[in-house]
């Protein structure tokens, strides 16, 4: 018997739903289900009062039905729950609306009705060119021509040539999005597989993909969706480079295609989401603090503005995205302490959305909120988180696991744990260079800490001013600043050559910053 609450897929749907889903549900059911079927109700009941699966209770409620015949049950409730749903949500969904017409056309059509087809597919066709909705529109014109194909419909040669037309545009244009989408979608998966490119092999590797897989045409483009698939595909592509100026161009050119189309954000929601954590990254990579600080500002403001109007997965995606950005902008001030307070209530929401949160995301948040509380200075607290990390799935962010492995033992070094700090090094050093993560900067880490883990303060401070001599010139080498951008190693250690916390040596370059900008 299972009785894990994540495993069971009904259980996790009644487990989503909201008052007002639920509520329409059951008037739904009453209203199109015979007495005999009512039996679902129950089982609904007795899911939604659980807060975790678990069969044995169920059998004993719903009693004298047998397990197979609960598996039959939870089946056709499942599908009456996303039936409800649907009706439901069609007004929300441009999607669901061209799919309704297009049932219906279906429909009107094997009555024998073509004309009323035909007119439902008219109205079908301006609303999908409208939204840019092209897959639909093959359809629409699919089901046209068959029609035109099978059937005396009285229409003019010249509808029969345009209708004949679209169809070559549109499977021209959908051939077009699908290798544009291929290609971000490519270059996507590479980053959450490995992280930013580690050296000159991973570069080239990159830039000869890209190369080989961009449209020739490709700068050509005009659509709403050929522009978007682009401009992320440049976003993954400088990213993964760590190429953090076009990173933001090409972020910023995201965006930019929902200020010229406004209702674009309601039709694709998801895809404004996450261009909006995009050019918050960008920011972030490239400390422009003003910039940050006013697109934080924007997206706040979308939130509060769309929060009735976005799906469960939107609203959720939003909320982690801001949270993320709330985190990063006290990790780029130095002002962990504060950084801190807002953590309780993320760690909740989190937990409360843990049905919905991905393991990737899951893993970014751990690590964060190990670097702040490395940066506050509760080591402890920051090895903890640091742990779920290394003990999570190996085989995603290669990157985010060698770090979180150097940061761990930066933790106990910190700790004065020194009785470990030499077979730990040695351990960190043979993961990293297993997974060929090793930069210049990993290679001074090991080394200052190899041979001056138990060493007098007074002959410490000459040692890490040259480890800080050693590294300092190499913020500006992009392959180098991989490690800068996971960990501020330069702020650490300056943080013990002059004597001040981390988070005063990060405040003080932020406010450095500000004035130098105005």
């Amino acid at each position: 018997m299972s009785s894990n609450r994540f495993t069971d897929a009904l259980f996790q749907l009644v487990l989503s739903l909201e008052k007002s889903e639920k509520r329409h549900f059951k008037l739904y059911i009453k209203r199109s289900s015979a007495k005999e079927d009512l039996r679902i109700i129950q089982l609904f009941d007795a899911l939604d009062k659980m807060t975790e699966y678990d069969e044995r209770p169920l059998l004993k409620k719903l009693a004298p039905i047998t397990k197979s015949q609960l598996a039959n049950l939870k089946t056709h409730l499942y599908k009456q729950l996303l039936s409800s749903l649907r009706i439901l949500k069609t007004a929300d969904s441009i999607d669901l609306q061209l799919s309704e017409h297009l049932d219906h056309a279906r429909v009107l059509y094997n009555k024998g009705l073509k004309q009323q087809a035909l007119k439902i597919l008219e109205k079908a066709k301006e609303l999908a060119k409208a939204n840019h909705k092209y897959n639909y529109l093959a359809q629409v014109i699919s089901l046209e021509k068959k029609i035109e194909t099978l059937h005396i419909t009285r229409s003019e040669q010249e509808k029969t040539e345009k209708l004949a037309e679209e169809a070559l545009d549109i499977s021209n244009h959908i051939n077009s999005v699908v290798r544009l989408s291929n290609l971000a979608l490519l270059l996507y998966r590479w980053y959450i597989k490995n992280g930013h490119a580690r050296n000159e092999e991973d570069e080239k590797d990159i830039r000869k993909f890209f190369k080989e897989n961009l449209p020739p045409d490709a700068h050509l483009v005009t659509d709403f969706y050929e522009k978007l698939y682009l401009y992320q595909s440049y976003c993954w592509y400088a990213f993964v480079r760590q190429d953090f100026l076009m990173y933001y161009r090409y972020s910023r050119k995201w965006i930019d295609l929902y200020i010229e189309q406004p209702s674009m954000k309601m039709v694709e929601t998801g895809h404004y989401i996450k261009g909006m954590h995009n050019l918050l990254n960008a920011h972030f990579d490239l400390r422009n603090f003003s910039e940050f600080e006013k697109t934080l500002r924007e997206f706040k403001a979308f939130e509060h503005e769309y929060e009735d109007r976005l799906h469960d997965n939107f609203r959720i995606h939003t909320f982690i995205y801001i949270s993320s950005a709330r985190i990063n902008q006290h990790l780029m001030q130095g002002t962990f302490a504060e950084g801190l307070k807002i953590m309780p209530e993320i760690a909740e929401k989190m937990n409360e959305y843990a049905l919905y949160v991905d393991t990737h995301r899951l893993l970014v948040f751990n690590y964060k909120m190990a670097t702040m509380h490395f940066g506050a200075g509760n080591y402890s607290t920051s090895i903890d988180y640091l742990q779920k990390i290394m003990q999570g799935q190996g085989d995603l962010r290669i990157d985010l696991q060698c770090y979180a492995r150097l940061l761990h033992l930066m933790a106990h070094y910190e700790l004065q744990n020194y009785d470990i700090i030499e077979s730990l090094t040695k351990s960190v050093y043979r993961f990293m260079a297993k997974m060929n993560n090793l930069t210049v900067v990993e290679e001074e880490m090991f080394r200052f800490l190899r041979h001056n883990f138990n060493v007098s303060p007074r002959k410490l401070k000459p040692e890490l001013e040259k480890f800080l001599h050693n590294i300092k010139h190499l913020e500006k080498n992009r392959f180098e600043t991989r490690a800068f951008a996971y960990l501020d190693v330069i702020s650490w250690v300056e943080s013990k050559v002059y004597e001040k916390p981390m988070s005063e040596i990060i405040h003080g370059k932020y406010l450095e910053s500000k004035r130098s900008k105005k």
